[in-house]
Formats: structure tokens, sequence, C-alpha cells
């Protein structure tokens, strides 16, 4: 990336930070020009004033056709929407900063088909989820006890959190210690999605997993940062499919093991065992029902 890109990267991440996007979404949006940047020095263009609109309509294009380069097919519908979210707040940025012969944000979104959503989530059983925590103990086995203990505690973690709690990747990621509240048992999740807290309750097992994560091994490791997880995203979600090869049953393995999979599972669950859709879509931090409702059609599929 050229140099005069390089520093509007930087200066667009900062504005994202001064308007109050949360932590994920300025890292996101962030990433998603930084990609768009790369992708423009590869057309030729190095400085920010040579930007047009075709050269916009023609990378929205290329992304949506570019095969995904974590796994087969393409890129989804919502990691599309949220670059062109991005890119479009670059625009914005760059009126703002007096570049008033940039390109207007393009408001082009790709409306998602909801049939195809449901049909491609696959939550798993309340069985299926016992099955996968029983064999944590047995991942690893050839590390030694301090790097497979750092291993295995943070797969309990990953399903008191994403499954019992319900939580987002980037709620869970962005977790420190402090936001537990042992006393009266809850979770603080800051700047959730649509920038809204919420305060989760924690049911008896889930706070002491979280009791025995904090006090028996957290606390006791070397780290100098605050968040509840000693790994990164991608760490753990490696972590995940570790544990999902080495559990012996087929079904399992033939689906998606991902944070926001046991976030569905567990709004699955709730629904089949007779919680309202209101409740869901407030413990689910849902702004608006009819995000809630898409489980009731993959409980009825």
């Amino acid at each position: 990336m050229s140099e005069n890109l390089t520093i509007i990267n930087q200066e667009y991440k900062e504005w994202l930070a001064t308007l109050g996007f949360s932590h994920s979404i300025v890292y996101n949006y962030n990433f998603s020009v930084r990609d768009f940047f790369n992708w423009l020095d590869t057309q030729g263009v190095s400085q920010i004033n040579k930007l047009t609109a075709k050269h916009i309509t023609t990378y929205f294009n290329y992304l949506q056709i570019r095969p995904n380069k974590r796994r087969k097919g393409g890129l989804s519908t919502a990691h599309l929407n949220k670059t062109f979210d991005a890119i479009d707040k670059l625009m914005e940025f760059m009126h703002q900063i007096g570049m008033h012969t940039a390109p207007n944000p393009t408001n082009y979104r790709i409306e998602q088909d909801k049939q195809e959503r449901v049909n491609n989530i696959h939550p798993f059983t309340k069985e299926e989820i016992k099955e996968l925590q029983n064999n944590i103990s047995k991942t690893y086995p050839k590390y030694h006890f301090e790097k497979r203990e750092k291993k295995q505690e943070q797969l309990k973690l990953i399903f008191a959190l994403f499954y019992g709690c319900g939580i987002r990747r980037t709620e869970g990621m962005n977790l420190e210690v402090t936001d537990i509240n042992f006393d009266t048992k809850t979770l603080f999740i800051r700047q959730g999605k649509n920038y809204k807290d919420r305060i989760i309750p924690l049911s008896t097992g889930v706070y002491k997993v979280l009791e025995n994560y904090v006090y028996n091994f957290r606390n006791l490791q070397k780290i100098t940062h605050r968040k509840l997880f000693i790994h990164s995203s991608c760490g753990l979600t490696n972590s995940l499919k570790d544990l999902q090869k080495i559990t012996p049953n087929k079904v399992i393995q033939s689906k998606r093991l991902t944070f926001h999979i046991l976030r569905h599972s567990i709004a699955t669950q709730l629904l089949q065992n007779g919680v309202s859709i209101e409740n869901i879509a407030q413990f689910l931090g849902h702004s608006s029902l009819e995000s809630t409702q898409i489980y009731t059609h993959i409980v009825n599929r």
C-alpha cells in the first residue's frame, strides 16, 4: 500500500474512533478499507485523490465473484454488506476532511435471501453440545500440561459464553475480567451490536465455569492485557476445529462449529423449550423481533 493510502487509512481509523464506534467496528471497517486500498494499488491508484466512483463499482463487482479464502464458495452477503458500509463511511470521511471531489457513498447493499439464510444454519442439539464439552478433556494429549491447560480452559470458556450466554463473537473477544460481576452473578456487555450495552444474568453452570476460569486459571497466568480470553479469535477458532475433529460423532463433524453457531444453538433450544420470542430477543441483544424470528423458521423447517 502506498504511503498516501496508508496515512488515509490511519486517519480514517482515528475518525471512526472519535465518532464513538465500538472497538470491533473500528477494527473491521479499517481492515475492510485496508483491503480496498491494497486492491487500488493493483489498479495503479496510489493517491486517494485519484479514486473514482468507477473504481468503487469495479471493486464491489470483484468482491461478489471473489472466492472465500477461508472456506469454499464466495463471500457471504453479510460480509459483503459490511464491506460496502465501511467504504461508504470512507467516502463520508473524505468529504468531511474537505475532499469534495471524492465519490459519494453508494448506499449499495445486497438483499439477503431469508430462506437461504435459514437453510445455511445448522445448530447443534443439546446432546451434541454436551458431547463436545465432554471431549474437551481429550484434546491435545501430546501437549505438555501448561499448554494443554490453556487450550482446554479457553474451550470451556467458549461454551460458557457463546452457548451459555448467547453472546456474539466480537462481544466475547472484547470481554475483560472486570466485566464479570461475581457478586451479582451478571456479565456486562460493552457496546454490543448497534452500540448497545446490556447485562446478562449468569446461570449456575456458567457462573461456576467463569469463577473457575478466572480464579483458578487466568489469575495465575502472566498476562499483560485485560482481556478475558488469553488467545486471539483466530487461535480459539482453531481450537474449536480441533475439538470437533476428535469428537467421534459424524453428525457433529458434518456441521460448522463456530462462535455464532453456538449462539444460534442456544437460541434454537430456548425456543424449542417454550421460551417466548420476546425473551429470546432480549437475551440475544436483538434490537427488533424480526432478527429473532429466524429461529422460528429453523425450528419449523
